[in-house]
C-alpha cells in the first residue's frame, strides 16, 4: 500500500470518531503514548526520568495516556484516533514507523515525537532532518544500516561458523535495505549466510528449527520492533539451541543474549522525554531537528559465552563498550 493511500485510510478512520466521545482537555497536560508493539518498562523509565528533568512529573503536573497495538498494526488506526480524540498536548510514538505514521495521519496540529527506525524524510513524516517543518519531530535510530557491522562482529565471536543464519522480518519497512546490507557484508567477508524470515511467534520457532537443521554456526537477529518485543522468546530459543547470536540492542544481552551492536534505545527514549518536555513548554516541533545517534555500543555477555563454550577473543572484549560477566 502506498503511503498516501495509507494516510488517506487513517484519516477516514479517525474522521468518523464521534465528537461527543472526545474528552475535554484538563488543566494538567496529557501526553498520549502510542506503541506499535508492547511498552517496555525499562525504556519507559528512561523516558519518565528525562521528562522529569525537564520539569514534568507524571501524576503531579503531567499525565501519560498509553495505547499499545501489541504488534497488531491494523489496530494503530483506531488507537491513534483515540489518542487524538482525547485532545492530548503531545503524542509520543514508539515501536516502529507504523505508529508514527498513524499519529501523523490523525492530526496536523498536535505535536508528535517519534522514536523510529524508518527514514522520516522518505516516509513523509518531516521535510528534512534539520528542519522538520510540520507537527512531527523525533529520534531516527536507523538500526537497519548496521546489519553488516553486526555480521562482522558475530564472525569474530564465532570464527568457526561456516554458515551464519540471518533472521529478518519481511514486513519491516527496512527489510530490503537490511537484506542488501547483510548480503554486501557477506560477500566482502566471504561468509556464507542463510536468510530466514519471521513476523509471528510461530515463525520465530520455525526459524530456529531451520537454524538447527541447516547446522548454522551462528545467528544474526535483524533490527526490528517485533523482534525487540519478543526478545525473551528469542533469547531463550538461542540458549536452547546453543547458537551464538548477535542482536540490535543491549536489552537482549541483559536478558541473557550473547552480544549486541546498535543504538542505545534507552538514550533514544530519554531524548524523546526531553523533546516531549520542550514541546509542553511551548516549543514547536518544526524547530526541533531530528536527532540521529552518533555513537553505537557493542555489548558482550561473557557468562553466556562461557555457557556456549566460546572463547571470546581479547580484542573483542577490549573493543566492547560493555562486558557483562
Amino acid at each position: 500500500m502506498q503511503r498516501r493511500e495509507f494516510i488517506s485510510m487513517l484519516g477516514s478512520a479517525t474522521a468518523i470518531l464521534p465528537r461527543g466521545a472526545r474528552a475535554q482537555q484538563s488543566a494538567t497536560p496529557v501526553i498520549g503514548f502510542l506503541d506499535g508493539q508492547t511498552f517496555d518498562p525499562y525504556l519507559m523509565t528512561a523516558f519518565r526520568q528525562a521528562l522529569k528533568n525537564t520539569g514534568y512529573i507524571e501524576g503531579k503536573n503531567v499525565e501519560l495516556y498509553f495505547r499499545s497495538a501489541d504488534g497488531q498494526t491494523d489496530r494503530l488506526v483506531t488507537l491513534a484516533g483515540d489518542i487524538v480524540g482525547r485532545r492530548v498536548a503531545v503524542i509520543v510514538t514508539t515501536g516502529g514507523g507504523g505508529a508514527a505514521l498513524a499519529a501523523y495521519a490523525s492530526t496536523t496540529t498536535i505535536p508528535i515525537v517519534f522514536v523510529s527506525g524508518v527514514d522520516p524524510v522518505t516516509s513523509g513524516l518531516v521535510m528534512s532532518l534539520s528542519q522538520p517543518g510540520g507537527n512531527a519531530t523525533g529520534i531516527y535510530i536507523f538500526q537497519q544500516v548496521l546489519e553488516g557491522k553486526r555480521l562482522g562482529l558475530l564472525r569474530g565471536l564465532a570464527p568457526a561458523a561456516a554458515l551464519i543464519a540471518v533472521l529478518l522480518n519481511p514486513t519491516n519497512a527496512n527489510f530490503q535495505s537490511q537484506l542488501r546490507g547483510v548480503q554486501d557484508a557477506a560477500r566482502a567477508l566471504e561468509q556464507q549466510v542463510s536468510i530466514l524470515s519471521a513476523s509471528t511467534e510461530r515463525e520465530i520457532d520455525a526459524a530456529f528449527a531451520t537454524v538447527t537443521q541447516s547446522r548454522a554456526g551462528a545467528l544474526l537477529v535483524g533490527s526490528d520492533p517485533f523482534f525487540n518485543n519478543e526478545r525473551d522468546q528469542i533469547v531463550a530459543l538461542a540458549a536452547r539451541h546453543a547458537i551464538p547470536t548477535i542482536y540490535e540492542g543491549r536489552e537482549f544481552v541483559m536478558a541473557g543474549g550473547l552480544s549486541s551492536y546498535g543504538t542505545n534505545l534507552a538514550d533514544a527514549y530519554r531524548q524523546a522525554g526531553v523533546y516531549a518536555g520542550r514541546l509542553l513548554r511551548g516549543e514547536k516541533p518544526s524547530d526541533l531537528p531530528i536527532v540521529q545517534p552518533t555513537q553505537f555500543e557493542f555489548v558482550i555477555n561473557l557468562k553466556t559465552a562461557k555457557a556456549l563454550g566460546l572463547d571470546v577473543p581479547p580484542g573483542l572484549t577490549t573493543s566492547a563498550d560493555e562486558v557483562i560477566e
